[in-house]
């Protein structure tokens, strides 16, 4: 099943290996929606099995990365709407943590303008997340008299310091991107007008290396993270073989010929070459 020609919610965009989906709400800050939720399963279903596809960029359209959920749509508009409901709830939590979160791809969420409540759940889920230094960033559900939900209290307390995950849902208080990378929340904070080059300079270093190795690499660090250190060196053993069985570049072998033999290669000079 190929990508619809256009969704109503969404904006994909394939080029050179990078795919670029832009939530496209852009008169409610991407709010995510119902149909939003939807578009999305069917977009990452797509884009996961496209073997010209090699890595994600989650973004928003105009001045917003997501404002998180739309309020009346998602919940007012479905209060009374039972089944309706529970559709668009398997919607969300499907697409925007199991979906992206295990996406066989690195994902980077690229964090253009303004990031708010539901929307930390995706934001968490992509591998990498680059940040315009002066996106403003905000947990403002203690404001409406209910606490972030679906996700976002998990996502908050893992990627956030203590602290600050309880400071900035507590008080309501909003941030920078400058401050998101120095909690940890992004991995890097740029200037706006050098954004979109940054992730794209990471997302052609991501593409010389082996697509497997790194699948099995960011699923081990987020698998381990919450597991005891005698399972988590069984895992990474297992996950170890499994990867080398897989790799049909055979990485591993080339690098230690090249570093150990050939000695044309070293680490922090240049990435072993992968896929072209």
């Amino acid at each position: 099943m190929a990508l619809k020609p256009s969704y109503e919610n969404v904006l994909v965009e394939k080029k050179e290996g990078i795919a670029w989906v832009t939530l496209n709400r852009p008169e409610k800050r991407n709010a995510m929606s119902p149909g939003l939720c939807f578009d999305m399963l069917e977009v990452l279903t797509e884009l996961n099995t496209d073997p010209d596809v090699r890595v994600l960029v989650l973004t928003g359209a105009g001045d917003a990365f997501s404002a998180g959920m739309d309020l009346r749509l998602f919940f007012r508009a479905l209060d009374d709407k039972p089944y309706e409901r529970q559709l668009a709830r398997d919607a969300d939590r499907r697409w925007n943590w199991y979906k992206l979160a295990y996406f066989s791809k690195p994902t980077i969420a690229m964090v253009n303008g303004y990031c708010f409540g539901g929307a930390f759940t995706p934001l968490c889920a992509c591998d990498f997340a680059i940040a315009a230094d002066d996106a403003v960033f905000g947990l403002s559900e203690v404001n409406w008299g209910i606490l972030p939900g679906g996700l976002v209290s998990k996502v908050v307390a893992d990627f956030m310091p203590l602290r600050k995950a309880i400071y900035y849902s507590v008080t309501g208080r909003t941030f920078d991107g400058k401050e998101a990378e120095k909690i940890g929340l992004v991995s890097l904070a740029v200037p706006r007008a050098r954004l979109k080059d940054e992730v794209t300079t990471l997302a052609k270093d991501l593409m010389t290396k082996s697509p497997e190795v790194l699948k099995a690499t960011k699923d081990a660090i987020r698998h381990v993270r919450s597991m005891p250190v005698d399972q988590a060196y069984e895992y990474l053993e297992a996950k170890s073989e499994s990867m080398r069985f897989r790799d049909g570049l055979n990485t591993r072998s080339r690098g230690m010929e090249e570093f150990l033999d050939k000695k044309t290669y070293r680490p922090g000079l240049q990435p072993m070459p992968g896929r072209k």
